[in-house]
């Protein structure tokens, strides 16, 4: 991978972990030497629909920060900290529900809850197209669910942020404990907390000390079941969900709503295949 977008986390992920710098001739380099490392790979599950994510899923403050900042992509990279404010300034809190399978360590957070079965979508391919999916393409996680240890957590949310590598973009360390090849997903949540705290809490992300504030929750998952909510504040108005920075779902009243989305914006699934695919590594 060479950086050439606003992002460029999973880069800068790999980069940041050998000392260094983010750029495109150090990841050319990289390419070169041929060393390699292995990735996890979430699959994101609704119905027949699928998705494979490698580096984040958001709802919430950073999938809105994210997608609708796109208005502002002639600003570069800025956009992103430019709309961030515009977006603290009229926070959002969802409701919704997040439930998980701990990783060992974790098991105290949350309250105790039972996997309810895969989410369904009535808006799912045609049976002949998912046959055709599942008959050509890989099917993703085969992990079972069912007798584990769940948890869940529940709303009102001001973010839900899942993240597979340590950044998410050049400066923004997301997960600073996130591995690449662990077998979990780092999920982070923000729920109660005043705006002036929150601008905080936001600068502290490019050096990953968000996660130690004590209005962020900060777990190592196996599983995700995540059910988004309405705005508490304009229940008429729903959310979007992003994934690697593209949009899975877009809600009523969403920015952009109109528009076809890949899932529709309810429960879905993450699991996780460990090491599943193969990155050119610096060492």
């Amino acid at each position: 991978m060479v950086p050439a977008g606003t992002g460029n986390g999973m880069v800068k992920s790999l980069l940041d972990a050998v000392g260094q710098p983010c750029s495109a001739s150090n990841a050319v380099l990289a390419v070169i030497r041929g060393h390699k490392c292995s990735l996890d790979v979430a699959t994101i599950l609704q119905g027949e629909t699928r998705f494979f994510s490698v580096l984040m899923l958001a709802w919430g403050l950073i999938a809105d920060i994210d997608i609708e900042s796109e208005k502002y992509r002639w600003m570069g990279s800025a956009r992103l900290d430019f709309y961030a404010l515009q977006r603290l300034l009229h926070l959002r809190h969802y409701n919704g529900c997040v439930s998980f399978m701990p990783a060992p360590g974790f098991e105290d957070y949350g309250e105790p809850t039972a996997y309810h079965g895969e989410p369904t979508n009535e808006k799912s391919p045609t049976l002949e197209n998912s046959v055709k999916i599942q008959w050509h393409g890989y099917h993703g996680s085969d992990v079972k669910l069912e007798n584990k240890h769940w948890r869940t957590i529940s709303g009102p949310f001001i973010s839900v942020w899942l993240h597979n590598v340590p950044w998410g973009s050049e400066d923004c360390m997301a997960a600073p404990k996130a591995k690449f090849s662990d077998g979990c997903l780092d999920l982070i949540i923000v729920r109660d907390c005043p705006k002036l705290s929150l601008l905080s809490l936001m600068s502290k992300t490019n050096d990953g000390s968000h996660v130690k504030s004590p209005h962020v929750t900060y777990i190592k998952v196996k599983a995700v079941v995540l059910e988004p909510g309405p705005r508490v504040e304009d229940p008429a108005k729903e959310g979007i969900i992003d994934s690697d920075g593209e949009v899975l779902a877009r809600g009523k009243g969403s920015y952009k709503c109109d528009q076809k989305a890949l899932m529709a914006y309810d429960k879905l699934q993450l699991t996780v295949d460990q090491g599943l695919a193969t990155l050119f590594a610096p060492v």
